[in-house]
């Protein structure tokens, strides 16, 4: 099965599929799966308009169309992005038309070695034609997007789905693995909005229902796309939006939280560690996972990557834009990671120690190394 992922990019984007490269082996073609058989797995060239289930609700795109999605010519070739397992990652970009040269362009520009690896294809946005604007500017411009994903792309059976603000710390396969780990009823994963009752959101101050006793966060979230069309999804979202609409404060996550809260045997339940945000250390740290696990993947939600609010997800994020792709994971990333880091052990952060960031990059060079030796 390939590894799918929804990822927002910037104000008004939602990508389906993102993961930093540092984890990418270079490996050869698969010789045993065709282009045939690829494009028997996933046809990605249906008209944005035939939607599985929901033609009625789901309308034109924002901008004008193409018969097909822009896609890289590295499709033509036959050519997989592999990460560990030698499991082909695909990106799903969804943007307003206009933005589409831009992605096109900066996609292209990425070194050879690492462009033969991945494909990415390029979507107008679409939301339902009740309401049109209402929705796409639900919350953030776009945010939205992601609740009609399971009726856009009626022939992908899983992805995850990030917000832009993510950056992952450990390989993408041991995220995916909690697939597996889903009962029969649950169709999606997500991590809890706080772990701590006195700092919790939700319980203090939402006007409408959420999921458990502190509510769920939806930056990254693993969608079983098959199971969610076979589901009352989009038709209980149009009615909880309806219902709740003058109730809500963050969007789509609320409705999301709405959803689970009347259908709670169909969301599984993964670790703080799996979702790290300043609210787990902000104060103190209240994620206790990650004292064993380390982080897995951290989540800069209120621009802390950028601003100075939080110096450690910020040390994180510029060691990562920083790096190099002809540089050594070793050698550049990890040690300017840990120099970074060790300039924020006085801020809230920063005190938890240096190791909860780089614990997973630490075992995948160690990992690496033996392989080569």
């Amino acid at each position: 099965m390939r590894k799918k992922m929804i990822f927002k990019f910037g104000v008004t984007v939602v990508v389906l599929i993102a993961v930093y490269l540092y984890y990418v082996h270079d490996v050869t073609q698969d010789e045993n799966i065709s282009l045939q058989k690829e494009e028997e797995d996933i046809d990605l060239n249906h008209e944005p308009e035939k939607l599985d289930g929901h033609n009625d609700q789901l309308g034109e795109p924002d901008e004008k169309d193409t018969d097909r999605p822009i896609h890289s010519s590295h499709w033509k070739n036959g050519l997989h992005f592999h990460v560990v397992h030698l499991q082909p990652l695909v990106f799903h970009i969804y943007a307003e038309h206009e933005l589409h040269p831009m992605f096109k362009q900066k996609l292209d520009y990425w070194p050879a070695d690492y462009k033969r690896k991945f494909l990415y294809y390029l979507y107008n946005i679409t939301f339902p034609t009740d309401n049109t604007q209402e929705w796409k500017k639900l919350f953030k411009p776009c945010a939205s997007q992601r609740l009609f994903i399971p009726s856009l792309l009626p022939d992908v059976d899983s992805l995850l789905y990030v917000d832009t603000d993510i950056l992952f710390l450990r390989p993408l396969d041991e995220i995916w693995m909690f697939f597996g780990k889903f009962n029969s009823t649950q169709l999606a994963a997500l991590a809890p909005e706080h772990e701590d009752k006195a700092a919790g959101w939700y319980n203090r101050f939402a006007r409408h229902p959420y999921y458990g006793e502190l509510g769920v966060n939806s930056g990254v979230m693993l969608m079983n796309l098959t199971r969610i069309r076979q589901s009352t999804w989009l038709d209980s979202l149009m009615k909880y939006y309806k219902e709740y609409k003058l109730k809500i404060t963050w969007g789509d996550q609320d409705l999301i939280n709405i959803y689970f809260h009347f259908n709670p045997d169909k969301l599984y339940l993964y670790p703080c560690e799996w979702n790290y945000r300043p609210d787990h250390c902000m104060y103190m740290s209240v994620c206790k996972d990650i004292d064993l696990n380390g982080v897995s993947v951290l989540h800069g939600n209120r621009r802390v990557m950028q601003n100075d609010k939080q110096p450690a997800f910020k040390a994180v994020y510029t060691a990562f834009k920083e790096h190099n792709f002809s540089s050594s994971i070793d050698e550049d990333l990890l040690k300017n990671l840990k120099k970074l880091l060790s300039k924020t052990s006085n801020t809230p952060c920063g005190q938890i120690g240096p190791l909860v960031y780089t614990k997973h990059i630490e075992e995948f060079v160690m990992l690496e190394k033996n392989l080569l030796s």
